[in-house]
């Protein structure tokens, strides 16, 4: 008895030179629906790759823009001495020339201040009158005459206090702008004076465009001996300190020493966060934010090429079981497929990228920024697109491969 020999049916190989061709040759022709189908891609790579670029390129401008004044703003606060102490005080008001000697330091000035100056009813003329509503509670403060270039304030009107007021033990005040609103001055032509304390004091100056300290606005601000005279403001209690960009962190490490030489640890520096993770945490997050409006964009691109692969697969039957009954293995009709939908993806990458890098340049240029491009985005974009094209097309190749080359044959065309 004989047995039957199975033969094996050798499928043919197929080049993928010719896969290629194939693929390519399905792609071109319907150029226009390949078109509109690559233009999801185009948009999903594009809102990418400019989402990335532009933060990048303006987390790079934070060191610079980002909140400068913070930035380069030191206070040395100065603990209160003990009630009846007769010690020198910590630091003395001639502490702040040691600290302007210090490297990358451009400003730095004393404050003195007190629960009970914090509160003060301060008055516009000496007429008290129980019907009078035209006294002010406001903050009595003394300062160091260098006062208005540490807060970044100028002067409004008239002229801030110097080093001779203070010699001479004047009683001048400079008014915060808003306090002297409140208290209804608003020229020092006629030497206007202020009350309080049943003492008078001649402005002589209006300190406004205060950007750090801001509650000084509603201040009076006095000499330091003045005020230690009338009111008793002796001890400083804070420093302000304003040094150059990036020079925040060593001169924090340095004021309370040139302030309190031995004594150093008794004070409290307060100084601005590091910049660099301040940009990395903004660049961050406004990546996250951006990138998930790309990576819907390249969903909505990803639903395209499956629609219209799908919509192609059906218009080809005759043609898919025409290469089946020649031949093809179902393995060569999903490579087929999927290589058409792989194509539309790296086309749509390749000029998503293109596009998107010369948007993220044409802002930096307008906005005179330095663009920041990172170049593994610029090449991984392609291939992003590529790989949205490969899965997207995963679906109607495989269910290509799967139709009978009888059933595909019989299908209307």
């Amino acid at each position: 008895m004989r047995t039957a020999r199975r033969t094996r049916i050798e499928r043919p190989w197929m080049d993928p030179r010719d896969l290629w061709t194939e693929a390519l040759a399905g792609v071109m022709a319907r150029p226009v629906r390949s078109a509109l189908t690559t233009l999801g891609t185009i948009l999903g790579i594009t809102t990418l790759v400019i989402t990335i670029g532009i933060s990048t390129t303006a987390g790079n401008q934070i060191v610079g823009r980002f909140d400068a004044l913070t930035a380069t703003s030191v206070t040395v606060v100065v603990p209160p001495s003990e009630p009846g102490s007769n010690d020198p005080a910590l630091v003395p008001w001639t502490g702040t020339d040691a600290v302007r000697r210090l490297a990358g330091v451009e400003s730095a000035a004393a404050l003195a201040d007190s629960t009970t100056t914090n509160s003060i009813q301060v008055r516009a003329n000496d007429i008290v009158s129980p019907t009078d509503a035209s006294a002010q509670t406001l903050a009595i403060v003394a300062a160091s005459a260098a006062l208005p270039t540490a807060v970044h304030g100028t002067m409004t009107t008239g002229r801030f206090y110097d080093t001779g007021n203070i010699a001479r033990r004047d009683q001048v005040a400079v008014l915060g702008d808003q306090a002297a609103r409140l208290l209804g001055i608003s020229h020092i032509e006629d030497a206007p004076a202020i009350f309080f304390q049943g003492q008078s004091y001649t402005v002589i100056g209006i300190l406004g465009g205060i950007a750090r300290e801001q509650r000084l606005s509603t201040a009076v601000i006095l000499p330091p001996t003045t005020a230690a005279d009338r009111l008793g403001l002796t001890n400083v209690t804070r420093v302000l300190i304003n040094t150059a960009l990036g020079a925040a962190k060593q001169v924090a490490r340095q004021a309370p020493i040139a302030l309190a030489p031995g004594h150093q640890d008794a004070l409290t520096v307060i100084a601005p966060p590091d910049l660099t993770k301040t940009r990395n945490g903004i660049q961050n997050d406004v990546n996250g934010l951006f990138l998930v409006l790309g990576l819907v964009s390249l969903v909505v691109g990803a639903i395209g090429i499956a629609n219209v692969t799908l919509v192609t697969v059906m218009e080809r039957t005759g043609e898919i079981g025409l290469r089946r009954a020649l031949g093809a293995s179902r393995r060569q009709i999903a490579g087929q497929f999927l290589l058409e939908s792989t194509t539309i993806g790296l086309l749509g990458g390749i000029v998503g990228a293109a596009l998107g890098i010369a948007i993220v340049v044409c802002v930096a240029v307008l906005k005179e920024w330095t663009p920041v491009l990172d170049m593994r985005l610029a090449l991984g974009a392609p291939v992003a697109g590529a790989l949205v094209g490969l899965l997207a097309g995963l679906y109607p190749s495989l269910r290509a491969a799967r139709m009978e080359p009888v059933d595909a044959l019989r299908a209307p065309s």
